[in-house]
């Protein structure tokens, strides 16, 4: 075949090195920043970008109905993460054209056109304070057609906070606001007190405290478009109850936007089953594959299928499987990695059970950059496991499975010609139970990060762990010795 036209063969060493570094997370957050900032020097500002400590920086939108807390929760965000706190008031008072633009739309009481107002916010989140420390905005958007604006201009936040409270609590609230002329802080008379007699002596009704009646309409508006900035924002929001001490809605608000959001970054799942004989390891193989689009490899399944064939790694494996010895780890190993190598197992993933049998082999396995982010052992004491594999038949006829306990023979004429696996008998099972939990231990050392699961339950039940585990935020891959994240 033409080299031009011949099919991309992707290294599983290419995979692994972008995951480890998260080099697809990077590049999204250099062409985001990029977008965002429009430099005039794309490459200088790539490299400065690159050679600063970190390039995640906190993005946040805080928003909620007034006297919900957003200027208290938005400072207390910003000294906990060195953020820069950004309203749209302290954006107006900047020296620039931009805002002398908008402070002549305000004086005419006209309303800020919008190309106006994403401009005046984009130059700000363009200075290098908020570049190299991250942003809280405060209260910024107000409307949805803000926030489309926001999107268009490429400013997307990585997490949004939504606080809301009853209005009864809320105009309660603002009736007994006080502020401190000297730090701008707000307190209450009722909710947060000032601790210092001296704060508490200086503070001031701020001139902005409406009648009960205003506020329930300045609500009333607010509600009018928060059910659309929702929807706007919905895969980064997180709603509050601002109904609670402040210092409960800060433990919340910090460990929401401490919580890594899922990484849309591609990667391809590589999962390894272990577990005694009769956990199911089968199966549960067959659903993931099913479910996820990846390649099922059941390691046992793979040597039947290559000693059928006439190549010469078939020849050479066949002796060891007519007479039930085990293949030599080294040709096992060369026939598994040519698999894993192939173009589905590289770009869709795999789940493989039947290999490792030994910590030797997993570390063979690792040593051919064919490492696993996740591992699984199904879990089942020996009797479960005899009760489970010594009682189940074939009919040779349908090649139907039966089980004496779980799914009976549906009449006597099958029943009679069900036919059991010498393998499957108990002096048989015990052997391999033996060898198995002879491992098992070493194996268990070698992934210290593998989750144990129940295998003792209904086989659905059994998936639903899985995959529960299997849908969360993958973890760094890391060398046996380290640990994973996530």
């Amino acid at each position: 075949m033409d080299a031009i036209v011949r099919p991309l063969r992707i290294p599983p060493e290419m995979g692994i090195y972008a995951e480890k570094h998260d080099i697809f997370h990077l590049l999204q957050t250099l062409v985001r920043h990029l977008m965002v900032d429009k430099p005039e020097d794309p490459i200088q500002y790539l490299i400065n970008f690159l050679k600063r400590d970190s390039v995640d920086v906190p993005r946040i939108i805080l928003l909620g109905p007034p006297a919900s807390g957003k200027r208290t929760i938005a400072k207390k965000l910003c000294e906990h993460t060195q953020a820069i706190h950004i309203t749209f008031l302290d954006i107006l008072k900047e020296d620039s054209d931009l805002s002398r633009a908008a402070q002549q739309h305000q004086k005419k009481k006209q309303k800020i056109p919008k190309d106006l107002w994403s401009q005046l916010i984009q130059q700000r989140l363009s200075k290098q304070d908020c570049v190299r420390r991250g942003w809280v905005l405060e209260a910024i958007p107000e409307t949805q057609e803000e926030a489309l604006c926001l999107q268009e201009a490429g400013v997307t936040p990585d997490h949004v906070v939504m606080l809301e409270a009853p209005d009864v609590v809320l105009i309660e609230r603002s009736s007994g606001k006080r502020t401190d002329p000297v730090t701008g802080d707000v307190y209450h008379v009722t909710f947060m007190w000032p601790e210092s007699e001296e704060v508490a002596q200086r503070l001031e009704t701020p001139s902005t405290v409406m009648p009960a009646d205003l506020i329930a309409k300045k609500l009333q508006k607010y509600h009018t478009e928060a059910h659309a900035l929702k929807r706007t924002y919905h895969s980064r929001l997180k709603t509050i109850n601002a109904d609670q001490p402040h210092v409960d809605v800060f433990s919340q608000v910090l460990n929401y936007i401490c919580t890594p959001r899922h990484s849309p970054s591609p990667y391809t799942r590589r999962i390894l089953l272990f577990g005694p004989p009769g956990s199911g390891k089968s199966l549960q193989a067959k659903l993931i594959a099913q479910k996820y689009g990846i390649v099922n490899i059941c390691c046992g399944e793979l040597l039947k299928a290559v000693s059928a064939d006439e190549s010469h790694m078939g020849e050479l494996i066949k002796p060891y499987l007519e007479s039930e010895q085990q293949v030599p780890s080294s040709i096992v190993l060369q026939i598994l990695t040519e698999r894993l190598r192939r173009m589905d197992c590289s770009t869709r993933g795999w789940v493989l059970h039947g290999f490792p049998q030994d910590v030797e082999q997993a570390e063979e396995l690792q040593e051919s950059n064919f490492i696993p982010n996740r591992v699984f052992f199904l879990e089942m004491t020996d009797d479960i496991a005899i009760e489970r594999v010594t009682l189940r038949g074939v009919d040779p006829v349908t090649g139907e499975w039966y089980h004496s306990i779980y799914k009976p023979a549906p009449g006597p004429e099958v029943q009679t010609r069900l036919r059991f696996n010498p393998r499957h008998s108990e002096a048989q099972l015990l052997k391999r139970l033996k060898d198995y939990w002879n491992h098992a231990a070493n194996l268990q050392a070698f992934y210290p990060q593998a989750v144990y699961i129940n295998a003792d339950q209904d086989p659905h039940t059994v998936f639903e762990s899985l995959e529960s585990r299997i849908v969360g935020q993958l973890p760094k891959v890391l060398s046996n010795q380290e640990t994973f994240e996530g």
